[in-house]
């Protein structure tokens, strides 16, 4: 591919346009991690994108030689415009299929540890708290509300790979959420600044379904009534508050804490 004819200008809509990305099913990613872990946990690849030109790592000529996707060559400059970087050239570009919005992707016996992020208006957050997710063992992610898009290029950066590890879902609402927490054991625990209880005073050992709120108003109301308790993170100095990513992940290391404290 060498000119921004209809199919490069389709993926290029995939960066900034969330009904396109909808309506086709995928998503680009870029990054050795990031694509190493979409292989490593079965997300469908439909195309792989290289340059024309350049010495290929033996990770990407692997990848070309074993995934079952499309290759495709593209102009260097056009591979750089697609990938949004200002210097440099990727060596691949995947495009991947975007996985099914069904709360059954996480297990039932995952409401170990669930995260549901309601309403989150920045994509960089969204990827942040995946990530954190990821590395303090959650079994899952919920996205419910009116929301940033889980697949917005700065989501799927921000996460560095994880949201290919940790089943990631989008719910229109909290109703359905509810109705799966239900089917199982899971305590349900907000993250609230006018909460009382700290959250290293609350037991986070047993299964726990973790609500972050919006950035500026918190949890919806009907999250907020479906809580069985409600959390603080204790601060001091001049912050008002913390980022809701932060909060986040200051709860998810707590509750991993508690969890190996609890085996020693």
């Amino acid at each position: 591919m060498t000119s921004r004819n209809a199919r490069f200008q389709q993926w290029q809509a995939l960066l900034g346009n969330r009904s396109k990305r909808q309506r086709s099913g995928e998503f680009l990613v870029q990054g050795v991690r990031p694509i190493t872990l979409a292989v490593e946990h079965g997300w469908v690849l439909r195309a792989l994108i290289h340059p024309t030109t350049g010495i290929r790592s033996r990770w990407a000529s692997q990848l070309l030689d074993e995934i079952q996707a499309e290759r495709v060559a593209m102009a260097p400059e056009l591979l750089r415009e697609l990938s949004e970087k200002t210097e440099g050239v990727p060596e691949l570009l995947a495009v991947v299929e975007i996985a099914p919005d069904h709360l059954d992707r996480i297990p039932a016996a995952a409401q170990q540890l669930v995260v549901v992020f309601d309403r989150p208006t920045s994509p960089g957050n969204i990827g942040t708290l995946v990530r954190s997710a990821d590395a303090f063992g959650a079994h899952g992610f919920v996205v419910t509300g009116h929301a940033a898009d889980i697949y917005d290029p700065k989501a799927v950066r921000a996460s560095t790979g994880s949201l290919f590890a940790v089943p990631t879902v989008r719910a229109e609402g909290p109703r359905d959420v509810l109705d799966w927490i239900r089917s199982g054991s899971a305590q349900v625990v907000g993250t609230d600044e006018s909460a009382t209880v700290d959250v290293d005073r609350h037991d986070l050992t047993g299964p726990t379904v973790l609500v972050v709120g919006n950035e500026t108003t918190g949890m919806s109301n009907t999250w907020h009534d479906a809580c069985d308790a409600t959390i603080r993170i204790p601060i001091a100095g001049a912050a008002s508050s913390l980022n809701a990513a932060a909060a986040g992940t200051a709860v998810l290391y707590e509750a991993a804490r508690q969890r190996r404290s609890e085996r020693r």
